[in-house]
């Protein structure tokens, strides 16, 4: 019997990315290939790239290039480059970056086992030719549904049909094939929580990002496909579900219901073994009274509220194509907590964009110190090629840049602190994902903290219930909130969830 053949997938980025490379994990285990965690013993290392700013970009060249380090070392024979970085440059990052064996656009996806076996024996599979993805859906939201022949990463590509293939003839960890729309995914860990695809794409026309030219026009999942996916997730042990897309609160519009999200949550939260759904990227302009009341009252539902605000100077947000500003967005979240008190709230915001004053600053800081976030990201503008504001004549010197994204950075981790002080006294859920041990407290994360990017929960004293169990990985538990450590909250824990 010939060896089988053995691949590695290494993800950087966003969540978005990590569903992509399940997708592709799936596709590949269904096609024969053994998956292996660590890249040295693969034959092949996929690696999912990040195309969205310059220091992800270099994350994604590094890593890359670390894989290609391991050729003539061990078993890894191939490098493949797949993700935003590859769709979006193509044959020119396989010409810049020769150490990868092959360079695959989002149109590789469906056949990746061919291509990789290829790329694997010897052959050559030509770089894809970049192209403008918001050109090949029409216009109209409404005509995309049936637009034949796009490749949607992450949209619960069809499993076989339960007529044609018995569940036990696809590989352990593969979805089954219980309906005529099962996701053909492989989960490639074994944490409780997963993100779920609910859209992709973007019809925003922000001056500073690139994003919809190689993610293309905005496309929403049908619900049926988003619902059947968290139940297989749940089978598989996940408790926490996020919902992820470019931009979530569009959810619908194509399939002639923009409150369909407002619909479709409760039906998330309803699914057997799933305690917690909490919905990610959420744009302040598109905000409705009925998402923001669904959000907050919805019982397993996370009041959590991702927001892009990404400014709060008028000027400034006209210069990005952004709506808004410092009063309006206060009046939000002032809606928000009269309806959840302890909502989760986290925003990213960039600093130094071209044209950007010191009063505008002087804004933004305004904003952040009224706003109460609990989690806050701020970059220095860099010009992304492609994009309308690369060629604002107003460009603000590099050092002023990094001035001003030092200052609000600073002055951003006072206010998260702060914030995280005001939760001493809370009681909230805890999910679980780290047990203690004898050296480490547990770990876990509150309705407001999603994962990687707004802190943790450090149960205390070995994590231990009153009955003396200690709380196991995936298990809700509540917990009192008792100190901080930065953004980080100590609790202890009261009991069990549900209990």
């Amino acid at each position: 019997m010939p060896e089988r053949r053995t691949v590695a997938l290494v993800t950087l980025g966003c969540a978005r990315n990590e569903v992509d490379s399940e997708e592709l994990a799936g596709r590949l285990e269904a096609d024969g290939w053994d998956l292996v965690e660590d890249a040295s013993h693969a034959d092949v290392a996929v690696v999912n790239t990040c195309g969205f700013v310059e220091a992800a970009k270099k994350d994604s060249v590094d890593a890359l290039l670390e894989a290609n380090d391991l050729k003539g070392h061990g078993r890894t024979q191939a490098v493949v480059a797949v993700g935003c970085m590859a769709e979006r440059y193509g044959k020119d990052l396989a010409e810049a970056l020769p150490e990868a064996d092959g360079v695959l656009g989002f149109d590789d996806y469906a056949d990746i086992s061919d291509r990789l076996q290829t790329i694997l024996s010897g052959g050559i599979h030509a770089s894809h030719t970049p192209r403008d993805r918001r050109k090949l859906l029409p216009l109209s939201p409404a005509a995309r549904q049936d637009a034949p022949g796009v490749a949607l990463p992450g949209h619960a590509q069809q499993a076989p049909e339960p007529e044609d293939v018995a569940p036990t003839d696809l590989p352990d960890g593969l979805a089954p094939a219980s309906g005529p729309r099962a996701p053909l995914r492989r989960r490639l860990g074994t944490s409780p929580v997963a993100s779920v695809k609910l859209a992709s794409g973007c019809d925003r026309r922000c001056s500073f990002c690139a994003i919809p030219s190689f993610r293309g026009s905005f496309i929403s999942r049908r619900p049926s496909d988003v619902l059947t996916e968290t139940r297989w997730l749940a089978e598989q042990g996940v408790r926490e579900v996020m919902l992820v897309s470019e931009n979530n609160t569009s959810y619908g519009k194509d399939l002639g219901d923009i409150r369909l999200l407002e619909t479709l949550l409760p039906e998330l939260a309803a699914v057997d073994g799933i305690e917690r759904v909490r919905v990610s990227y959420l744009q302040p302009a598109e905000m409705r009274p009925g998402l923001i009341d669904v959000l907050t009252s919805t019982p397993k539902i996370a009041p959590y509220f991702d927001l892009s605000f990404q400014h709060s100077a008028a000027g400034v947000l006209r210069a990005m194509r952004r709506f808004g500003g410092t009063d309006s967005f206060l009046g939000l979240l002032d809606q928000i907590r009269a309806k959840a008190p302890e909502a989760g709230v986290r925003s990213n915001f960039i600093v130094g964009f071209p044209g950007e004053t010191e009063e505008d600053v002087a804004e933004l800081e305004r904003f952040l110190t009224s706003a109460r976030l609990d989690a806050i990201g701020v970059f220095g503008y860099s010009d992304e090629e492609g994009t309308e504001a690369a060629t604002y004549a107003t460009k603000l010197d590099e050092e002023v840049v990094a001035e001003r994204l030092a200052r609000v950075s600073r002055l951003a981790e006072e206010l998260t602190a702060q914030r995280a002080e005001e939760r001493i006294g809370e009681t909230m859920e805890v999910l679980v994902e780290s047990a203690a041990t004898e050296d480490e407290p547990a770990l876990g994360r509150g309705p407001h903290q999603a994962p990687e990017t707004d802190g943790q929960i450090i149960l205390t004293g070995g994590a231990a219930l009153p009955d003396g169990a200690s709380p196991r990985v995936g298990r809700m538990v509540v917990a009192k909130v008792i100190g901080t450590e930065g953004v980080d909250l100590v609790a202890e824990c009261l009991e069990e969830a549900g209990r």
